[in-house]
């Protein structure tokens, strides 16, 4: 299937690894010119070298953390003015603090809400013109199945994850007459590096070694395993696409079914 991206310029965040990476990749092997924003520089480089050097198309790399609304106005503003135009928007910076109620201070509330909600908010926000000028547009907003399957043990990404569920379908009625479509993408556990953290602090609060964990987890599953980067980034590259033309308002579980929390049997 074409996916018609030759010629899109696609800004991606929280590129330099984990899903945003995957997807990043998956677009520029699709022809769209793709510009990556991490906080970490010397990580966020070494993925624009990789990529490029694997598809050779050109990688924008700019430093920039979604927590602040003027390195999020920066990266949108650099990656149009170095390629000229803005047509893909793929939101995927940042995690919200994991634990119980009573562990959480007002502080990990504000921190995760700042990053993973408006994080995303002010991406889409400095965008929009540009999509609008173009009269076509995606936004693609990677969040979680936290925020559609709440576990105690993650209450503050499930209130995070409910709060970007229900700005994705609203701005998509919004902006579905201008011909941008807005969809989420909400993946259980993947297997990348912040799961790999995720894991561990469910090991310490649980008394469990690292294999005693992951068994845990698949077990949580019924695949019997938990995602992979790619597989999610497949879903986020179709939905960024033309073929993707008539979806959108779209909340899309990638969870292998996943409907227990993790430390719950089944």
């Amino acid at each position: 299937m074409n996916l018609e991206m030759q010629g899109r310029v696609a800004a991606i965040t929280g590129g330099s690894m984990g899903i945003g990476k995957a997807t990043a990749l998956n677009m520029s092997r699709e022809g769209a010119k793709v510009a990556i924003c991490a906080r970490n520089k010397e990580r966020l480089e070494a993925t624009a070298r990789e990529i490029s050097g694997l598809t050779g198309n050109e990688v924008l790399s700019v430093v920039a953390d979604m927590s602040n609304k003027d390195d999020a106005d920066n990266f949108i503003e650099a990656t149009v003015r170095h390629f000229g135009q803005l047509d893909i928007v793929v939101n995927c910076a940042g995690a919200s603090p994991g634990g119980q109620f009573q562990t959480l201070e007002d502080d990990q509330w504000m921190s995760g809400l700042n990053l993973k909600f408006m994080g995303y908010v002010r991406t889409a926000r400095a965008a929009l013109p540009h999509l609008q000028a173009r009269g076509w547009g995606r936004i693609v907003n990677v969040i979680g199945n936290d925020g559609v399957k709440p576990t105690f043990n993650e209450i503050c990404p499930g209130a995070c994850n409910a709060a970007g569920i229900n700005f994705t379908m609203s701005l998509a009625e919004q902006l579905a007459p201008q011909g941008i479509t807005v969809n989420c993408v909400n993946p259980g556990p993947v297997d990348t590096q912040r799961w790999d953290g995720l894991e561990a602090g469910i090991a310490a609060r649980e008394g469990l070694s690292a294999e005693d964990a992951r068994a845990l987890t698949n077990k949580s599953m019924p695949m019997g395993r938990i995602a992979r980067a790619d597989e999610v980034a497949d879903m986020v590259t179709f939905l960024a696409s033309e073929r993707a033309s008539f979806v959108t308002g779209a909340s899309i579980a990638l969870d292998g079914a996943q409907r227990k929390a993790i430390i719950n049997p089944l």
